[in-house]
């Protein structure tokens, strides 16, 4: 039988007391050894709701997910009990509350992309069906939402609209500009007025799946499925006067999508996307400064992988959240723990199947997801986890059970040789 702490701490039978006195001392150190060892394995985190499931009033499309610098969640998304109009809730303790008036767009919002300024108040794009599915961006002022320049910015037709703040404040938007050949326009605005940053359309094809990010000084890069290269990966950055490429346009294996784009504090581009050259899994991978790299092995999902979401902690450890086809399309975090990817809590954590999942992680590293939850008829759904083990947490409470079930096993057949051979003496 596996020998545990509540099976080998008794006491055991002795005619000398001395050398015996040893013997329990080191069986007493095995045990607390592995008695140790029981708090960390019970810090394995556990996917929970943050406040109501289910809590906005209608089904909720585009679930984007920010926490503010005190880890409070805001959601945007096209808001189906409010004719598809643009809504934004937080969670204020327990409950979920409006910010500001619910269904705030003038019509349908599509591709809703959310981002809060220092000051925690919150900007949304979006495509905005009621002005010729232009892109628009919206922001609250504190009592009502307002337009950032002009409705309909883009001028034309957008979609995939993507939205990020620099560290003053600044907003700037990707999107897939159809007045441009559905090529990627990036603009930002100046406090007047959206002007283009570089060159309006500049991929060589059209681009889909836009993400939008930003390095530490300010430098926007861009993430697409870029249609002049088969479909593939392609990143940009902005070098100050126009669009260049991060190593190779298309430098992915096959065709990629539903991509995700971040930065690390040294400014290195990570990338997630559904890897069709991988049947369709997560795959993950940065650029070294001459060339893009997997992280781990590509197409690391059990499954399919849909609206791949990814986040760095502190560290820079990627987070990748996903719809699980593996799991019956219930949402699913991963983490790479160095030299693989494992799941964070319970693969397949949502009680039913999920869309449009988005990551975020707070100022310790626990990871929030917001998505479209079919177990509570689509509305929107935000599960958090519990406190995380981490790798080094993870290799403490390795090297204690160990530890405590070598010493234990060892001192109990010294002990036992021991009387086995006073009995004889005897």
């Amino acid at each position: 039988m596996f020998a545990t702490p509540f099976t080998v701490c008794h006491s055991l039978p002795s005619r000398k007391k001395a050398p015996l006195a040893f013997g329990r001392l080191f069986l007493v150190l095995g045990c607390a050894l592995m008695l140790l060892s029981a708090p960390l394995w019970a810090r394995q985190g556990t996917w929970t709701n943050a406040g109501t499931p289910g809590f906005s009033e209608g089904a909720a499309t585009y679930t984007s997910l920010v926490l503010n610098a005190a880890g409070t969640p805001y959601v945007a998304y096209k808001d189906d009990a409010r004719g598809g109009k643009a809504s934004v809730m937080r969670l204020d303790g327990a409950n979920w509350s409006y910010v500001g008036t619910p269904g705030f767009s003038e019509g349908w919002a599509y591709f809703t992309s959310l981002a809060l300024d220092a000051s925690g108040m919150p900007y949304v794009a979006y495509s905005d069906w009621d002005g010729g599915v232009g892109a628009s961006v919206m922001r609250f002022d504190g009592t009502n939402w307002v337009h950032v320049g002009i409705p309909g910015l883009s001028g034309g037709p957008a979609i995939y609209t993507s939205l990020v703040l620099d560290a003053a404040g600044t907003p700037y938007l990707a999107y897939t500009d159809q007045n441009n050949s559905y090529k990627a326009t990036v603009k930002r605005f100046d406090g007047v007025r959206w002007v283009n940053v570089g060159a309006p359309g500049f991929s060589e094809g059209w681009a889909y799946f836009v993400s939008l990010a930003l390095d530490a000084s300010g430098t926007p890069y861009i993430a697409f499925q870029d249609w002049g290269y088969d479909s593939k990966a392609t990143v940009m950055r902005f070098d100050g006067m126009r669009w260049v490429s991060v190593g190779t346009l298309g430098f992915s294996p096959g065709e990629a999508s539903h991509l995700s784009l971040k930065l690390d504090a040294s400014r290195t581009p990570y990338v997630a996307y559904k890897d069709e050259t991988n049947g369709g899994k997560a795959t993950v991978m940065k650029f070294d400064g001459r060339r893009w790299s997997p992280v781990g092995v590509p197409g690391f999902s059990e499954g399919q992988a849909d609206d791949t979401s990814l986040a760095l902690d502190a560290a820079g450890t990627p987070y990748l959240a996903y719809t699980d086809y593996a799991n019956g399309l219930r949402a699913t975090v991963m983490r790479f723990g160095g030299t693989d990817w494992v799941p964070v809590g319970t693969s397949g954590f949502s009680p039913g199947a999920v869309y449009f999942p988005s990551l975020a992680l707070d100022a310790s590293g626990i990871p929030y997801v917001a998505y479209r939850s079919s177990a509570s008829g689509d509305r929107a759904s935000i599960s958090m986890l519990g406190p995380l083990i981490t790798r080094p947490a993870v290799e403490m409470r390795t090297f204690l059970m160990v530890a405590g079930f070598i010493v234990t096993i060892i001192i109990v057949i010294v002990i036992m040789a021991y009387i086995g051979k006073r009995r004889l003496e005897s």
